[in-house]
């Protein structure tokens, strides 16, 4: 598989960078503990027995069942989650594990253009430069993008900008995510001059050429 952003809950996993982040913040997860949950979400259709994570993660070692336990167990740190009733990586009674979370992955969107783009979101009387990773957009004053409005969610959408292209994804919202007036179901690219509607609040993403004058937020 090339390189691919995974999004699950406030998450999102990039197998280039090797990073996994919560809200546009890094989440340290030790190599093994990475590998694992990677594995884990790019076979998510089935559950992975112990014998073959422990011949992908340690090829042609013997290694006890104990260090899958600890990596595992290292990943549900890291995500806030629990052994039982886990709502990502659930152990399967004396067989192995599944990542058993709804992920969601934009499609392959354009090349990245020469040159290194710029992007922001813009509304009516400011301008937010995005950087590499996540912005979160919603009424939340942890927001990345704070909009105070009715209709607007703590954590509404946010905005993952990796490799030179951008994608936005809906956080659940109440009143929804809107792209040129369809409703985001899944992640999906944007493309310079997409209106974006969070809630009753309309905001535009645009790309700007890397020459162009750096933008001043008001």
């Amino acid at each position: 598989m090339g390189v691919v952003t995974f999004q699950f809950g406030p998450y999102s996993l990039n197998s280039d960078t090797r990073q996994l982040l919560a809200d546009g913040a890094e989440v340290h997860l030790s190599p093994k503990a990475f590998a694992l949950l990677l594995l884990l979400i790019e076979n998510r259709d089935r559950a992975m027995s112990k014998a073959e994570l422990q011949d992908r993660l340690w090829p042609s070692t013997f290694i006890g069942e104990t260090n899958l336990a600890t990596l595992a167990a290292e990943i549900r740190r890291a995500l806030g989650d629990a052994a039982r009733g886990s709502a990502y990586v659930r152990t399967v009674h004396r067989y192995g594990y599944r990542f058993v979370a709804t992920v969601s992955m934009p499609a392959p969107g354009p090349a990245r253009p020469a040159g290194g783009p710029r992007m922001y979101v813009r509304t009516a009387d400011r301008q937010f430069p995005l950087s590499d990773g996540t912005t979160t957009i919603g009424r939340g004053s942890d927001a990345s993008i704070q909009i105070d409005a009715a209709g607007v969610s703590r954590h509404h959408a946010r905005i993952l900008v990796a490799d030179g292209r951008a994608s936005i994804e809906d956080l659940g919202s109440k009143n929804g995510t809107f792209v040129g007036g369809d409703r985001l179901e899944s992640a999906r690219w944007l493309a310079d001059g997409d209106e974006i509607r969070v809630g009753p609040v309309v905001v535009t993403f645009k790309i700007a050429p890397a020459t162009e004058a750096t933008e001043k937020m008001k």
